[in-house]
């Protein structure tokens, strides 16, 4: 028997902007620093309630890409008119999207952190205005 993927655990990032990105994913996404294990590097894992969901790894320089890259992250969400709000004040790049098709009821609020990665924030539709 092999394990089965249930859930997405967190993001690791690595910045040479630390607290740009503390202060980033509190103010536009709502994390909050939390307890974070005695680590010898400096770094910083970000709450949504009981759960660490970007874990953030202080640099001097972010090394260039390996093989592997990440196109995006996402999250799931409520609240889309208090985002957009908070986007719009905090004068952020996004941009909204629709899925296509009526199988999938999702709005995606595409946003990109200082560091320039990519995420989305999945909304259920019926709470977005057309």
């Amino acid at each position: 028997m092999t394990a089965r993927i249930t859930d997405l655990d967190h993001l690791n990032l690595r910045t040479a902007r630390l607290q740009e990105m503390i202060d980033w994913y509190g103010a536009v996404l709502g994390l909050v620093p939390g307890p974070r294990p005695p680590f010898t590097f400096p770094g910083a894992w970000l709450y949504a309630g009981e759960r660490a969901l970007v874990h953030l790894v202080g640099v001097d320089a972010v090394p260039p890409q390996g093989p592997l890259t990440l196109e995006h992250g996402a999250f799931r969400a409520s609240g889309y008119a208090e985002l957009i709000a908070v986007l719009d004040a905090q004068g952020a790049r996004y941009r909204v999207a629709r899925l296509p098709g009526e199988d999938f009821p999702v709005v995606q609020v595409n946003v990109w952190d200082p560091d320039g990665n990519h995420l989305h924030i999945d909304f259920d539709a019926a709470e977005v205005p057309d």
